[in-house]
């Protein structure tokens, strides 16, 4: 009976941190998430916040990386929905037996519009300060003694 109710307490805060983490007027991004746009936009749908810490702290870094083919690089997979729903990359789980299925858009499809392709609050974009684009100082001329 206490399992019950500790495993009913579990699906509610699930469901409430659902909610907040995908509401529609403010989506948001957890540290090191990563915002898929290479045809969302395209297809007119809101482009994809893949939650990697969620993800991460479930599974080995091996799992996705080596087993279904992910590179490490924001951007740098082809994945559609054709491919998903044929089993690739996201489909490998998300197919109504692991975890939810694609008929569940805006659980994943929650990003701005617009919002281009990147690692959201990255570890790498907050040490990394951008190059400035200024010129290097001119060497001081010579002067005669």
């Amino acid at each position: 009976m206490k399992l019950m109710a500790c495993a009913r307490a579990f699906a509610l805060l699930l469901l409430v941190f659902g909610t907040l983490a995908f509401d529609d007027a403010n989506p948001r991004a957890e540290y090191g998430d990563v915002v898929i746009n290479n045809y969302s936009d395209a297809a007119g749908m809101r482009p994809v916040v893949f939650p990697h810490w969620f993800h991460r702290v479930r599974f080995r870094c091996k799992v996705c990386h080596a087993d279904l083919g992910f590179q490490f690089k924001a951007g740098g997979n082809q994945i559609n929905m054709v491919k998903i729903i044929d089993g690739q990359f996201c489909g490998a789980c998300h197919n109504g037996d692991l975890a939810w299925s694609v008929e569940n858009c805006n659980l994943c499809h929650a990003a701005k519009p617009g919002t281009p392709t990147h690692v959201h609050e990255s570890t790498v974009s907050k040490l990394a300060a951008p190059t400035p684009a200024t010129p290097a100082p001119a060497s001081a001329p010579a002067t005669k003694r």
